[in-house]
């Protein structure tokens, strides 16, 4: 195989997050070439199950992201090094059988979801089967994984399930209309105005659609990242799943451009008075203006002013209320966080079996939401979490909830470990994606307690950090994942860990 050229391939498997695992069944000639390749597919995959290796390249390796198991794709050789080989998609020359019409009309152009074209039994059944592979590759011989692997749960929303979105303004070609909406797939630059997307429901689609109309007739200059001129950056909306509450933040520089038809004030006001005129089935409870200049492409918060309302609003979330302001961290599926938050109290009450536990650890709090739900299981609960605005966030939704025995500490858990004196009798961990540090884990690990509650955003860092605690003498007894974020590659896992 050589960089640069183009191959035709099928895709026999697809591992996490969406990696597919391609075998070469011959160079890329003519594109004719490609009809004969379809009328022989059949023929093909079985000469395939045989060992097909022995003409030129064909029957190799190469791993391409985008796909799915049982196409028939063409793609280009980018990376090779020893034994490993990377190409890019070019072309799905058949689709495979598991496939259906995506309902979304941006799939393929925008980046946001990856299995949009699988129906939902489907995308579970392959979630599920990557984070089952991930767990088998690191369990010992005398742990048997489909005796505690207790399935995958389905998001109760297929469709309209985000509260939360961060959309970008730009253009879709340099030199284009403005846009508003998320980056088209594989750019940095070009977005995809996404007025019809599936993964939020109508009132997220009305507010972008009156942004980008309001903007365009302004003649608004978006915020270009080379240069970094420009004034509209990002647009934030959320909206509360049980009140139906709805925030919208308008993410500007502060260099609005003195040749703009209108003042700053005027604009930001008429924008406001837009908005409000929107029929919604919600209810805007705050419209606000927050500047960032920064350079990075990220949104981030250095002032904030209410142009309308206030600047938050409140979540129910198994019975306790939650304040969330446009920069809180907040499970992004609220039904399936509830889904995944009763399944980890679950865990825990079956293993403590009506006791309590003098002090719970809850590391990697975020704002709190785990440590307030297992209260009641403990005298005391301490929260750690680095971001110190999450902590803020976390100690006022304890006073809100009326919860008094929960302490939260700013800080890395590394660290924050080495300078608490209480020792716990419970750990609960929902680490960040790339899992837990290794010299933590040892410090977790020497504390001794029977029962561990490890939560995961990613199936490979489960696997890894899990792979550790097993070698010390835990030993996963319950795990499910849960499925929060449907038409992506992500998937949360729960596992609770036991020494023996």
């Amino acid at each position: 195989m050589k960089k640069g050229r183009e191959y035709i391939g099928y895709v026999e498997k697809v591992i996490f997050p969406n990696k597919g695992r391609v075998r070469i069944i011959k160079e890329a000639g003519d594109p004719a070439e490609e009809d004969s390749c379809i009328l022989d597919l059949e023929n093909m995959e079985n000469h395939i199950g045989d060992g097909y290796d022995t003409e030129g390249d064909a029957g190799k390796i190469c791993q391409v992201k985008d796909v799915v198991r049982g196409q028939l794709i063409r793609f280009r050789l980018t990376k090779k090094r020893n034994q490993r080989a990377e190409g890019l998609l070019l072309k799905v020359v058949k689709r495979s059988p598991l496939e259906t019409e995506a309902k979304c009309p941006y799939f393929g152009t925008c980046g946001g979801c990856t299995y949009a074209n699988l129906p939902y039994d489907k995308q579970l059944e392959l979630k599920e089967s990557q984070v089952k592979e991930l767990l088998e590759g690191i369990m010992p011989d005398y742990l048997d994984l489909e005796k505690i692997w207790e399935g995958i749960l389905k998001s109760p929303k297929e469709y309209e399930y985000r509260n939360k979105m961060e959309f970008s303004f730009g253009d879709a070609s340099l030199g284009g209309d403005l846009e508003l909406g998320l980056h088209k797939k594989g750019s940095c630059y070009d977005i995809v105005t996404v007025k019809k997307c599936r993964i939020v429901d109508e009132d997220f689609r009305k507010i972008l659609a009156e942004s980008l109309s309001y903007f365009r007739g302004k003649e608004t200059p978006y915020y270009h990242k080379k240069s970094h001129e420009g004034y509209l950056r990002h647009l934030l909306v959320r909206k509360a799943e049980k009140t139906g509450e709805i925030l919208v933040d308008l993410v500007t520089s502060s260099q609005l451009p003195l040749d703009t038809p209108c003042t700053e004030v005027s604009l930001l006001e008429d924008y406001k008075n837009a908005l409000l005129s929107l029929k919604l089935d919600g209810k805007i409870r705050g419209i606000l203006n927050t500047v960032n200049d920064s350079v990075a492409d990220t949104v981030k918060n250095e002032s904030t002013k209410i142009l309308y309302g206030e600047d938050c609003f409140f979540e129910e979330l198994l019975g306790l209320k939650f304040k969330i302001t446009p920069f809180s961290f907040f499970q992004t599926n609220t039904l399936s966080a509830e889904l995944l938050y009763s399944k980890a109290r679950e865990y825990v009450l079956d293993v403590k079996k009506g006791s309590r536990d003098k002090v719970l650890f809850d590391l990697y709090s975020g704002t709190g939401t785990i440590a307030q739900i297992l209260s009641g299981t403990a005298d005391k609960v301490v929260g750690v979490e680095i971001v110190e605005e999450a902590v803020v966030a976390a100690r006022e939704n304890a006073e809100i909830n009326s919860l008094h025995n929960i302490e939260f500490i700013t800080g890395d858990v590394l660290k924050v470990l080495d300078e608490i004196e209480i020792k716990p009798d419970f750990i609960i961990l929902d680490p960040p994606r790339d899992g837990i540090h290794p010299k933590a884990i040892k410090k977790i690990i020497d504390y001794g307690v029977d029962n561990i509650l490890y939560i995961s955003c990613k199936p490979t860092s489960l696997a890894r950090d899990l792979e550790i605690f097993i070698s010390k003498g835990y030993e996963p007894v319950r795990i499910c994942a849960i499925d929060q974020f449907p038409g992506t590659v992500h998937v949360e896992t729960v596992c609770l860990l036991t020494r023996e």
